[in-house]
């Protein structure tokens, strides 16, 4: 999108003259999100969670930087190398907080960024690299956690390794191989802990250049709306600098507040109180979990008790897997013309459900492995497939839309009377077919 309003960069300074023409930064900056970027002028605040995570990203990369130049990667010491950051190093503990309710942080506003593209079509041609380069990042940030949170050594670190690696070995043949090459040994150890503490340090650099290829592609089409409708002119858009800027700011800062309230008043809350015991590998803790923002995907797992031809872990493991690779195909799967769930009435209660369901999915995820919790998640994880590859496919073949605005401009998403068609005029509605 290019407007008239979009005037190329010109600096005035002098130094940023000479800047500019062996090294042009700041007009790459400029045309990416200064003045030069035009942006839909309806984004609501949902819109504000991509800019949340990208700070999220910034404030673990800081901090665990930071928290590297303490910690020490050995079975031996790595516990009391926390302890040691949380107690005798200045601020150490507000560091280690920080880092710790930031990954919590990171990937609820990556939660609700990715609904966010589930609701409104985000998802949908001319987007669909968009999405599938969020998805990556989203893989590669659940890599990243698994291995922080093992690098305390504490019991649910330990115990937390030992689980997951052990996904690996439920494939015939390759997976006990594969697992012994990820943990450099046939339990969690020296070796391991090394492999992961190195990988964690690495991989948020990995995303942050994803990040990069994720904002890079977004620029090509453009940024999506809540109506759904493709920019028409320069009317539809303002200059992301400084409308979107400010707009941006301000929530940001409401929400590092929030964030600042759980690392000083309840930095435990999102954690678990059996990581802060050494770890044993021959003490078992009574219930294994991994992190909260893994309890659906956990509870996916364990909803698969019966062998049928494969055993059950296996299917537990690929349907694990295939919860989150499915959404790489949702674009094909959703063939509806309209992108909004505003002007989608079926599609918007059965997204309602959808969230719903995941919510019950973390609950189970999070409880103990009992009957009823197990009865349950496999009730929500029968949902949560049939969502997406029987429910959604046949709400865009048979779905009735309402009618969509002419533009942006004239849009009525929020509440706005609709000037009344002349008489004898025929009602618009638009139907899916396909």
């Amino acid at each position: 999108m290019s407007f008239a309003w979009a005037r190329p960069y010109e600096p005035k300074a002098p130094i940023m003259r000479w800047l500019d023409e062996r090294l042009p930064l700041p007009r790459l900056v400029y045309g990416a999100i200064g003045g030069g970027y035009p942006v839909p002028r309806n984004l609501n605040y949902w819109w504000n969670f991509g800019v949340l995570a990208g700070i999220f990203l910034m404030v673990q990369i800081v901090t665990g930087i930071v928290l590297a130049m303490w910690y020490y990667s050995s079975a031996d010491g790595a516990f009391n190398s926390v302890e040691h950051i949380m107690r005798d190093v200045n601020a150490g503990w507000a560091i280690r907080y920080a880092h710790m309710n930031g990954a919590s942080f990171f990937f609820i506003v990556t939660y609700i960024h990715i609904f966010r593209g589930l609701y409104y079509g985000s998802y949908k041609a001319p987007r669909e690299l968009v999405w599938m380069l969020g998805l990556v990042i989203y893989l590669l940030m659940m890599a990243t956690a698994f291995m922080g949170y093992v690098l305390p050594w504490g019991q649910m670190s330990y115990w937390g390794a030992q689980v997951i690696t052990g996904f690996f070995s439920a494939f015939p043949l390759v997976g006990e191989p594969i697992r012994v090459w990820l943990l450099g040994g046939y339990a969690p150890d020296q070796a391991a802990l090394t492999r992961f503490f190195s990988l964690h340090y690495l991989l948020p650099f990995v995303i942050a250049a994803v990040v990069i290829l994720h904002i890079w592609a977004l620029h090509i089409p453009g940024s999506n709306n809540p109506t759904g409708v493709d920019v028409k002119d320069e009317k539809d858009t303002l200059p992301f600098h400084p409308f979107y800027t400010a707009k941006d700011g301000w929530f940001a800062a409401g929400f590092v507040l929030l964030y600042a309230l759980f690392v000083y008043f309840a930095p435990n809350y999102l954690g678990h109180p059996d990581n802060y015991i050494p770890a044993n590998p021959l003490a078992t803790p009574a219930h294994i979990v991994p992190e909260w923002y893994f309890w659906p995907f956990y509870a996916i797992l364990r909803a698969f008790t019966v062998d049928f031809i494969l055993p059950a872990k296996l299917w537990g493991v690929v349907a694990m897997f295939s919860s989150i690779l499915l959404l790489f195909f949702l674009p094909w799967l959703d063939r509806s013309p309209v992108r909004s769930g505003s002007y989608r009435p079926i599609f918007k209660r059965f997204f309602w459900l959808l969230v719903a369901d995941v919510f019950v999915l973390g609950w189970c995820g999070g409880a103990p492995a009992t009957p009823f919790y197990v009865a349950l998640s496999q009730l929500a994880a029968a949902y949560y497939f049939a969502h997406f590859l029987i429910i959604l496919p046949l709400i865009s073949k048979f779905e009735t839309t309402l009618p969509l605005p002419d533009s942006i401009s004239s849009s009525r998403l929020h509440g706005e009377k609709k000037e009344a068609a002349p008489v004898g005029a025929p009602a618009h509605s638009t139907t899916i077919a396909g």
